[in-house]
């Protein structure tokens, strides 16, 4: 099975879409690819109508929400791919996924919050090809009030 049939059933099996590809709200790129590596800006959590995810962890959102906005993170990473490359089949494996959750200075469990897009991109890409090195850490705010924004490096053919 590849990585689009994958993510077919993972979005079915969940009831899920992915959301419209990335926009960039700046100067940059939502995606660069240079030779066989592609470098997927930060990506906040969108549902598929296009409305954005508020909220910091540990305030207005608890650990589940915050894990469902990392996984929506990770379909937005996913749509971009997509959008540029075609297909998700190139991508060969996850290279490195680095995630900012927007906390309160008592929250602690940032890592299982960006696990929510850390599931997503092991089912999509297997066990070994779909989990890469990674950093969460916690951030006072992120862009447009979002609760996680998520950034990822993918070796593609």
């Amino acid at each position: 099975m590849n990585a689009e049939q994958r993510l077919r059933e993972y979005l079915d099996r969940h009831g899920l879409q992915l959301p419209p590809p990335a926009k960039p709200k700046g100067v940059y790129k939502p995606l660069l690819v240079l030779g066989n590596v592609a470098y997927a800006s930060g990506h906040l959590p969108v549902q598929p109508s296009g409305e954005p995810i508020k909220g910091r962890v540990g305030a207005e959102l608890d650990l589940p929400a915050a894990c469902a906005a990392a996984r929506l993170a990770g379909l937005g990473l996913l749509a971009t791919l997509r959008d540029a490359l075609g297909t998700l089949n190139r991508v060969r494996r996850v290279v490195k996924v680095m995630g900012m959750v927007a906390c309160t200075p008592a929250f602690e469990q940032h890592p299982a919050v960006i696990n929510g897009c850390s599931e997503l991109l092991a089912e999509v890409f297997g066990s070994e090809a779909g989990v890469g090195a990674r950093s969460a850490f916690g951030v006072g705010s992120l862009p447009l009030g979002a609760p996680v924004e998520i950034e990822a490096i993918f070796e593609i053919g």
